[in-house]
């Protein structure tokens, strides 16, 4: 009766009436585009500036993930033992506060590193913050609130202007590092509000109960039965094998995108956060028209073919976009919007399938610790690959996109051969139809 009821109920209704721990972090998202949303554009390109070669960037990229695996891997048990809110607030601080103070004064490659691997604890937050959002809310709003917080994320980036008129003004190096100040304080911020308007969840306090006494080994010791159950279920590895290739495709567009265009396409600095905010746009205007409506089946099949395969379009379309040695041309520009496109659809379809399903689909007593085993499995997989992709754009800054390009192939063979209806229940898959659907409400 309540999963019917709220099923009628739009994506802005839902967004007005969350109460609780889901519109904290709802609500205090959008801070997220006035922080680190700001300087992410210029993460790759301030590297270059500073000294860095690719190789070295894509070598970052891979210890990054590997930090991230390690906090992967305690962030269960962490966020079992002190809580959801406040595991929150403080390894918000670790991974992000402190780093951005360390890239605003970076100077070579090991302040860069250092950084890398202290980022890596945004890993405990992620799972934390999943927990303390989803844990007391109704099961048929998950997918709407994790809609919601992709919208808010793809908002965030209409800030843009901001960072381009700062490198417009000051050049690129010294408005990175403003825009790294400003992302410590603006966390901060965030961090402050959201400990502020949460409260511990009734799981998290189960947990800590549960937990309280047990030392960090005895707990971790505990994740080997959690794998193996894990590892008995098809449908489990079958959703990680594709959330593995996506998160690898998104390590070496993050990383390697803004880099093609700013040295191989010749985009000026000035332009390059215009891209991101671009995507985003396009992201959300997809989301409110062409998606809902290939959300129409309890079949996930489809939807996740179609993902993968545009975004599959959208890299190999990078190979061709027209070049000029004087600096990017109409032409250049339209068909990165094209791409662009092609890679926001992409992004959109396989964002809202992966989390909304990963966050359905875990025993509610062990989500914590459940799905710090499947974010580490994923990591360990995509790791490697801003590493391949580093050395490949040092060879040709286009041969990183070729990798996404195989890796994107490799997903589409496996959704082709090896799906697994049974992944995906009924509930789930109707709630997923009814968030798509409810977009166009």
């Amino acid at each position: 009766m309540a999963e019917t009821r709220t099923s009628q109920t739009s994506l802005w209704r839902t967004l007005v009436r969350l109460r609780g721990n889901p519109r904290a972090c709802v609500w205090t998202e959008p801070l997220w585009g006035l922080s680190m949303a700001l300087v992410f554009p210029y993460a790759s390109v301030f590297m270059l500036a500073v000294g860095l070669e690719d190789h070295q960037i894509g070598l970052l990229a891979t210890v990054g993930m590997l930090s991230q695996v390690v906090f992967a891997l305690l962030g269960g048990v962490i966020t079992d033992k002190m809580g959801r809110r406040w595991t929150t607030a403080w390894f918000d601080v670790v991974a992000w506060v402190i780093p951005s103070i360390i890239w605003a004064v970076a100077q070579n490659f090991w302040f860069f590193l250092g950084a890398a691997l202290i980022n890596g604890a945004w890993q405990v937050t992620q799972n934390s913050w999943d927990c303390l959002m989803v844990e007391d809310a109704d099961r048929a709003d998950i997918p709407r609130i994790y809609a919601l917080v992709k919208i808010a994320a793809d908002c965030s980036a209409l800030f843009a202007p901001i960072a381009a008129l700062l490198v417009s003004q000051w050049g690129l190096e010294p408005a990175a590092r403003v825009l790294y100040v400003n992302a410590a304080v603006v966390m901060t911020i965030k961090i402050v509000w959201l400990y502020k308007w949460s409260h511990e969840t009734g799981t998290g306090e189960l947990r800590m109960a549960d937990t309280r006494g047990e030392s960090l080994s005895k707990m971790l010791a505990g994740y080997h039965g959690v794998l193996r159950l894990l590892l008995r279920n098809r449908g489990s590895v079958f959703a990680m094998a594709i959330t593995a290739v996506f998160a690898a495709v998104m390590l070496v567009n993050t990383t390697f995108w803004q880099v093609l265009a700013a040295t191989h396409l010749h985009v000026p600095d000035a332009l390059l956060p215009f891209f991101p905010m671009a995507r985003s746009i396009l992201s959300v205007l997809l989301f409110f028209t062409v998606i809902p409506r290939l959300m129409t089946s309890v079949d996930l099949k489809h939807p996740t073919l179609w993902g993968l395969g545009a975004f599959l379009a959208g890299q190999l379309l990078l190979q061709v976009v027209p070049t000029s040695d004087t600096g990017a041309t109409a032409a250049t520009y339209a068909v990165l919007f094209v791409c662009l496109l092609l890679d926001s659809f992409g992004m959109s379809m396989l964002f809202m399938l992966t989390e909304s399903l990963v966050a359905l689909h875990v025993d509610v007593r062990e989500r914590s610790r459940v799905m710090a085993i499947q974010r580490t499995c994923i990591m360990l997989a995509a790791a490697p690959f801003g590493w391949i992709a580093g050395w490949l754009s040092g060879m040709d800054r286009t041969y990183p996109f070729l990798l996404t390009a195989a890796l994107l192939v490799v997903g589409l063979i496996l959704v082709a051969v090896r799906w697994v209806p049974t992944h995906a229940s009924d509930d789930v898959a109707g709630a997923l139809e009814d968030a798509a659907r409810e977009a166009t409400a």
